[in-house]
């Protein structure tokens, strides 16, 4: 089939080999790749209830249709297991220039099973796998692991693009339940814990190299169209934003809109946010934009700071949610500061959504009295101090380390804890954008804004923010568009700029099935009927598709508020809408 490989590399890491598996067109058809087919592929391979430590539990790499070609905005991979901190489907997504090497091995996907004997390192090929030792990089950073992968592991056979390598810090060796892939030194697959899974195989990198490329339907009708499509497009207002000020620009944003979780969700806003907006960051900093291969949104920040304590460090980011998660709900004040925790966690392997909540959880914990530990908000040192025992799993650490539900339940303060599903939410207040409720409810990873990004029509006024009608229906638009997204896989910032006839073109010229918007739409509500099914499997109830009781119990000091009621209705419509009965479950016909 035209836009894939027809195959699959499955690697068992416990025996040191490796086995190529042909993909049948059919399975294609139906799943596109990407998401899809690692979705389809967890449901075949991981057994029913598996722990996500187990060897048994199996690590996907997956690349889609577009990678390495010339699409705007294709330059993305895909990491899919059981997550460690849920229990549930993990997905978790990254770009920069490694997805391109990924893809060039040759494989649809790369399945990892099993559990190395010692600390191992992979070197992907179009030929299989070659295994190494790396017990000498046990404990290392992700700065140096990778550099070392490149040198040390790569074939760099005649022919072979360049190699780019996928690793683990400290974290993910340590089994820390949120502890994330790393490449392109700054870039994560970052959510739901998939770097504590490579870890808990041992495999401290993957490097990925080769000359194979995907056979496209129509390779000159994709040429064209990209060509029109940047000529189009790079003058978009939202490409202009997004090359201007990052993400960076969410913090006056969400502030402004009263939106900003600050002080452990107790707050909608934060007085020093002027101090943590991109304004300031780019006035104060030697700040560049930065874009992954096949992008002219460059929203990414190459930042060196330029005063403070961290003078001199150079960093991709922080982005929003960094600064939302330290910034807000720690209320560090000093962007020097936030980007030096950024930093850290990026060498220690560590997602910092989850991070920056674990800590401001810390923070009211001792601030209400309910533990005796010496940290207040605003204390970066503090926090800095705290991420490493979380990384090393000592004192407190090792309760914190195994994820918000544990540590709440350890310290009785289940009634403070801010999740869904045993992940925490981004930087989006559910009180007053009700939509990025239900999605938060609703995600299949936990609390998420990435499977639906619906704080953008909410924020742009398609839609009002405390509304409760018609939220379903346009939530799952989103939803099911993006699932097309991360099944061919396109970068998110892209959701403008590919709506459902642009995405007709391009599964047209790349496969070359002439799919509709329609066709579309029922293979996106496919993947996301296998997505819960797997959960379901996975011992997944309907009072999980919750937001946190308290959430719904407390106003913001603005007023702003969400009732059990307006979430209840949205989730009711949701489902209806879905095709899935009253519990959430997809009716087969």
């Amino acid at each position: 089939m035209f836009g894939s490989y027809g195959r699959i590399l499955v690697v068992n890491a416990t025996d040191r080999s490796f086995q190529t598996e042909s993909l049948s067109d059919e399975v294609l058809d139906k799943c596109i790749g990407g998401k899809g087919l690692a979705t389809h592929l967890l449901l075949e391979k991981n057994p029913p209830g598996v722990s996500p430590y187990s060897e048994e539990n199996h690590l996907i790499f997956a690349t889609g249709p577009v990678c390495q070609g010339p699409l705007w905005g294709g330059s993305r991979y895909g990491v899919f297991t059981k997550s460690p901190l849920t229990g549930f489907y993990s997905e978790s997504y990254s770009g920069g220039k490694v997805p391109e090497a990924i893809d060039s091995a040759g494989f649809d996907a790369v399945v990892i099973r099993g559990i190395a004997k010692a600390p191992t390192a992979l070197s992907i090929h179009p030929e299989g796998c070659e295994f190494f030792d790396a017990g000498d990089l046990w404990g290392a950073d992700t700065y140096r692991t990778e550099e070392e992968a490149r040198k040390r592991f790569a074939l760099n056979k005649e022919g072979f693009r360049k190699p780019g390598a996928v690793v683990i810090g400290p974290a993910g060796e340590k089994l820390v339940r949120f502890a994330v892939i790393e490449n392109d030194l700054w870039r994560s697959a970052g959510r739901t814990g998939v770097g504590g899974v490579m870890g808990s195989k041992k495999v401290k990198a993957v490097v990925f190299q080769g000359d194979r490329k995907r056979p496209l339907a129509d390779p000159q009708g994709v040429a064209d169209y990209a060509k029109a499509f940047s000529r189009t497009n790079r003058d978009h207002p939202g490409v202009k934003a997004y090359n201007s000020l990052g993400t960076t620009m969410m913090v006056a944003v969400m502030n402004r809109a009263q939106a900003f979780p600050a002080k452990y969700w107790s707050q909608g806003t934060c007085e020093h946010w002027e101090k943590i907006s991109g304004e300031r960051f780019h006035q104060e900093h030697e700040v560049k934009p930065n874009a992954c291969l096949k992008c002219f949104m460059a929203c990414g920040r190459k930042a060196t700071l330029v005063s403070g304590r961290h003078k001199g460090l150079v960093i991709e980011g922080p982005e929003y949610e960094t600064i939302y998660a330290f910034g807000g709900l720690c209320m560090i004040e000093d962007m020097g500061e936030i980007a030096h925790l950024n930093d850290l966690c990026d060498r220690l392997g560590m997602d910092t959504i989850t991070a920056g909540n674990l800590c401001a959880f810390t923070m009211e914990a001792a601030r209400l009295k309910k533990l005796d530990y010496p940290l207040e908000y605003g204390d970066a040192e503090g926090v800095a101090a705290l991420l490493s025992l979380i990384a090393q799993r000592k004192g407190i650490g090792e309760v914190l380390a195994e994820g918000i539900v544990h540590a709440a339940k350890t310290w009785d303060l289940e009634e403070l804890a801010v999740h869904v599903k045993g992940m925490e939410p981004a930087g989006y207040e559910p009180r007053v954008l009700k939509g990025m409720g239900l999605a938060y409810a609703t995600s299949d990873r936990g609390a998420c804004h990435l499977r639906t990004t619906f704080y953008k029509p909410e924020l742009a006024g398609l839609i009002a923010p405390d509304a409760i009608q018609g939220k379903a229906e346009m939530l799952i638009d989103y939803e099911d568009r993006l699932n097309i997204f991360d099944s061919l896989i396109f970068c998110r910032f892209y959701r403008d700029l590919y709506p459902w006839e642009e995405l007709e073109k391009i599964v047209s010229l790349v496969t070359g099935n002439p799919l509709s918007t329609q066709d579309l739409r029922k293979k996106a509500g496919l993947i996301a009927d296998m997505t819960r099914t797997f959960n379901l499997r996975e011992g997944m109830k309907p009072e999980q598709d919750r937001l946190p009781p308290r959430l719904c119990r407390e106003a913001l000091p603005s007023g702003h508020r969400i009732t059990e009621q307006e979430l209840q209705y949205m989730i009711d419509e949701y489902y209806r809408l879905r095709g899935w009965d009253q519990n959430g479950a997809p009716i087969m016909s």
